[in-house]
């Protein structure tokens, strides 16, 4: 059976907002290309509040309000940034679209020389969409919640001990079943989208980001025989923080931290809303896995000689 993208049905977007994510080096180079190719395509565009600052124009939307009448947002950074705007745009149902300012680019899919043409060719309404949901994280202790809402995560809920080369003692509970006391540096609550992140140098499994499924990884564990977790996606996970002298934390993709106290209950779960995440045609992520985490190199290598890997025809 051949992979290949359907044909373009998606609407094409007119009212379109940008992102850049400040502090890196070439975002503002990318961002005037964004812009030329929207004003090429006549779609009307807006500026993030600090986007426009960092090109010194007037003006720009608050972040908060990014989504508001908005067909599709464009972010320009790295994966973190796409992260940041997940958290506040998902609620819309706007597509995310991102251009690869940064390290790995597993979310931010466009390179800089292909700005032009592919979103280009987004703006055609040649493109496709992928659901990716977060993970909602809130506090709870003595039975009460101590979060005003809960907090969400694209990639990945982690609790830890809060410094360097300390162990804290917790308990994981899964739809309300004990599962373990473990003492180790934390553990790690993982999306499928957030297996290629964090998650995986600690040694958890990839998952497709169509898997309905969350990953529970735990962080350098004192007993050899701990392994990851994989648990369904709608399940409840509730990490119970022991009594050890230490002062651990819950993060939220590396953005958001709250401290927690002894007997605290980190509970997580799937947000109620799912981030759109907008791609060209032709994504593929298992190309992505190859050229970003290097698997085979020097297999790949026939495929420069001219031994390409053709898919396998259907019945064979």
């Amino acid at each position: 059976m051949t992979s290949t993208d359907a044909a373009p049905t998606m609407p094409r977007p007119r009212r379109v907002a940008v992102v850049g994510r400040p502090g890196i080096a070439g975002v503002p180079e990318s961002l005037a290309v964004v812009q030329k190719t929207l004003a090429v395509a006549g779609v009307e565009q807006r500026l993030e509040a600090n986007t426009a600052a960092l090109l010194g124009q007037a003006g720009g939307i608050p972040r908060e309000a990014i989504s508001d009448g908005i067909d599709l947002i464009v972010v320009v950074g790295g994966d973190g940034s796409i992260l940041g705007v997940a958290r506040d745009v998902a609620h819309a149902g706007v597509p995310v679209l991102g251009v690869n300012r940064g390290g790995l680019g597993f979310l931010a899919d466009i390179a800089p020389p292909q700005i032009a043409a592919k979103l280009g060719a987004v703006l055609e309404g040649t493109y496709r969409v992928e659901d990716r949901f977060l993970l909602a994280a809130e506090v709870r202790r003595d039975g009460e919640t101590q979060t005003s809402q809960p907090m969400a995560a694209l990639n990945d809920v982690v609790v830890h001990a809060g410094s360097v080369s300390r162990m804290m003692d917790f308990e994981l509970f899964v739809d309300g079943e004990f599962v373990y006391e473990q003492r180790s540096d934390g553990v790690i609550v993982a999306t499928p989208t957030g297996s290629t992140a964090y998650a995986l140098s600690a040694g958890g499994p990839i998952m497709h980001p169509r898997l309905d499924a969350v990953a529970v990884v735990p962080m350098f564990p004192h007993t050899l025989t701990s392994r990851p977790l994989v648990v369904h996606g709608e399940s409840g996970i509730c990490i119970r923080i022991g009594s050890a002298a230490v002062t651990p934390k819950v993060s939220c993709d590396s953005q958001l931290d709250r401290a927690l106290a002894p007997n605290d209950e980190v509970v997580v779960r799937k947000h109620v809303h799912p981030l759109q995440l907008a791609f060209p045609l032709g994504h593929n992520f298992y190309q992505s896995c190859r050229s970003k985490l290097d698997w085979a190199t020097r297999l790949s290598e026939r495929r420069e000689r001219g031994v390409a890997h053709e898919p396998p025809q259907e019945g064979a």
